[in-house]
Formats: C-alpha cells, structure tokens, sequence
C-alpha cells in the first residue's frame, strides 16, 4: 500500500480513577498508533479499559478519573497540552466518537435536522440553508429512507437501529479525520449490525476517515480492521495484522476470545468455550501477569513478573512469558 502517515499515536497512556475503594488502573500504560485512512480494532471483554482509552483520545475523562501520564499525538499535536477550547475544535471536528446508546448522545428534544445543521454551522462555517441540503445528503448517505422528511422528525420516531445511522451521520457530517466507534452496534440485532459496520466501512472508505473500531466481537475486528490491539485489565496484550492474530493467536487471553467466538469456518456443533475464570479485580490486581488466575499455561514466573509485549512474529506481538504457538 501507499505510505500513510500516523495521524494518532499513543504513548504511554494511563488513565487512573482515584474512588474510595482505591486506585483503578483502567488504563495502565497503552502505547499504539492509527495511521490516515487506516482501521483498527481495539478488543476486550468490558471493564478492560478499551472505552477508558478512547475516551482519554477524546479528553472526556471526568473525576474521579484522570489522566496520569503519557501524550495523545494527533495530528502533529500532543492533545494534552491543548487547551479546552481548542480541544472542542478537534472534539466532532476532526475526532468524532459514536456512542453505545444513540439516545444518550443525541438530544431528545431537538430534530434530527437540527441536530446534524448544527454540527455543520458550528464546526463547517455553513449557512442555515447549506446546511439543511447537506443534512438531508448525509441521511440519505446512511441509507435512511424518505430523508427530507425524516429531518423534521425527533430521535424517539427512529427505532435503534435508524438512530445508529443517525449517529453515524452527524459523527461523519464535519468530514473528520479520525471516527471512533465503541461498541456501535452492541443494541441491535445481528441484521442491523452488519448494515451499520457495513455503512462506516463504507463511508469511511469514501472519506478516507481513519476509524478506531471497539468492540468484544473479534469476528467483526477480523473482518474489518487492519490491525488489532488486544486489551485486558488495562493493558494492550497482543496486538498484530488482525488477520494474524485471528489465524494463529499468541496469546492465551486472545485464545480464549477467539474459542468463546462462534466462527464461520467451524461446524455449529462446535462447542464455544468461553474463559474460566472472573474478569479480574482492577482494584486489588495480582502481581505479575494480569491474566494468570485465569490462565491454564500460567508458570511460577507469570505470578512474580508482568510479561512486556514483545515480538512473537513478524508485526505481531504479545506479553507472556510461555512461548505459544509459533
């Protein structure tokens, strides 16, 4: 492929939240990069510090939650040291994050034709009546039917599945550079869930529009992404081509997912066998590795000693100490 440039890239990020009950590491130290026009997935099972990391992107970390430490390069510029009000320019203009639930981001009260001309004034300049044109394209861009009449009409006449296309218009409509989407289609059934993957694929590859790709569902990572980045408690623990790490996993955790994941190419009689074992406790984390209650090759050195994330393959790494597959 053509050479791209890293449009964002991560170093040594850590995001803590302080609470009563102590520190929660949610984000312990991930460093990973997006580069333009490129997908990537980010994957774990929830409470792994996935939405955390994409938050902390977007500068949306409220107390008790702060970030601690590293830089967040987009664009050239480290997005913690701008300052608020520039960071609502970069905010919907050139990062823009698709929620879970459409209907905690989108406002109740306003039409959707409201909603999206607003977005386009503010950040694009547009006057009322370009806006309103461009409106109506964007709706018709996500394959909502009878557009111009949709305008005027108010989230809670759109079922989940339309309001995610909603969502993905106006996170679209200021020509971002970067798209993030947690978990978009987690609230609807398995149809709508590849239209709407489907759609961004489809619109991201018509803008060029970088997209980080959240999701558990590392069936839709494979699909989708180039390249996957494996979280757990906090941490990235194997990341790679996503075709690579789909294909033959390093990791026993990526195993897991990949094992509690029904597969295309396996027989339904194939018995899916989730992970044993409780997501961990990120307050009262183990020493050494993470996973290891959860872990059947764990050895005396994974309770004594974090595995770091090293070479396994080319372009493929992952932190543990036992030497899988290969």
């Amino acid at each position: 492929g053509v050479f791209m440039g890293v449009l964002l890239e991560v170093k040594d990020l850590k995001t803590y939240f302080f609470t009563d009950a102590g520190v929660v590491r949610a984000v312990d130290g991930i460093s990973c990069y997006v580069k333009e026009g490129e997908t990537i997935g980010l994957a774990g099972e929830s409470g792994c510090g996935k939405s955390v990391s994409a938050l902390s992107v977007m500068r949306l970390i409220h107390p008790p939650g702060r970030i601690v430490g590293g830089e967040i390069i987009f664009d050239g510029k480290n997005l913690l040291m701008v300052n608020d009000e520039e960071m609502r320019h970069v905010r919907g203009g050139k990062i823009a994050m698709i929620f879970q639930e459409p209907m905690t981001s989108l406002n109740p009260v306003l039409t959707i034709g409201h909603q999206i001309s607003e977005a386009l004034e503010i950040h694009l300049g547009m006057d009322k009546q370009d806006a309103r044109k461009r409106s109506k394209e964007l709706l018709q861009l996500v394959a909502i039917p009878d557009a111009e009449r949709r305008l005027n009409d108010y989230p809670h006449q759109f079922s989940g599945g339309m309001r995610q296309r909603v969502m993905i218009a106006i996170a679209l409509s200021c020509n971002p550079k970067l798209l993030i989407a947690d978990e978009p289609t987690t609230a609807v059934d398995v149809t709508i869930q590849a239209q709407l993957l489907e759609i961004m694929k489809e619109m991201t590859g018509k803008f060029g529009t970088s997209l980080i790709l959240i999701t558990h569902n590392l069936g839709v990572i494979a699909r989708y992404a180039q390249r996957v980045y494996i979280m757990y408690a906090g941490k990235i623990v194997e990341t790679g081509l996503a075709s690579d790490v789909y294909r033959a996993p390093r990791h026993p955790y990526t195993m897991g997912l990949l094992a509690s994941v029904p597969r295309l190419d396996t027989s339904s009689q194939t018995r899916l066998t989730p992970i044993s074992g409780e997501p961990p406790d990120m307050i009262h984390l183990p020493p050494g590795c993470s996973f290891r209650p959860r872990c059947i090759y764990a050895m005396e050195r994974c309770a004594q000693e974090a595995p770091p994330l090293k070479p396994v393959a080319e372009k493929h790494y992952a932190a543990c100490w036992v030497e899988m597959g290969g």
